[in-house]
């Protein structure tokens, strides 16, 4: 068991065995609870449930679209793919136009 000195701000560093044991990194979130007068962090997700699902749903249509084949690119620039995106933009109207 380590010990660790609380710092003036009320930091406490977490030792580095412990901190990769968990995986953690810079700017996640633990969640801190008194538990018989004990102090438990536990690492925490900050995504509300609700909001997970919908994400691990829009995941799974993003990998069947790459298994799929329809994807775009790979470009060389952030610029290269808004150039691309606004010239398929243009196409979709054109070809929207025709079909009316």
């Amino acid at each position: 068991m380590a010990a660790v000195k609380l710092g003036f701000s009320r930091q406490v560093v977490i030792p580095k065995k412990i901190h990769d044991q968990l995986g953690l990194a810079p700017g996640d979130y633990l969640e801190v609870q008194l538990e018989k007068g004990r102090v438990v962090m536990t690492p925490k997700t900050m995504v509300e449930t609700r909001c997970a699902a919908e994400l691990e749903k829009r995941l799974a249509e993003g990998l069947e679209d790459i298994r799929q084949g329809r994807t775009h690119g790979p470009f060389s620039s952030a610029k290269d793919a808004i150039r691309f995106l606004h010239s398929d933009v243009k196409k979709r109207k054109k070809a929207r136009a025709h079909a009316s």
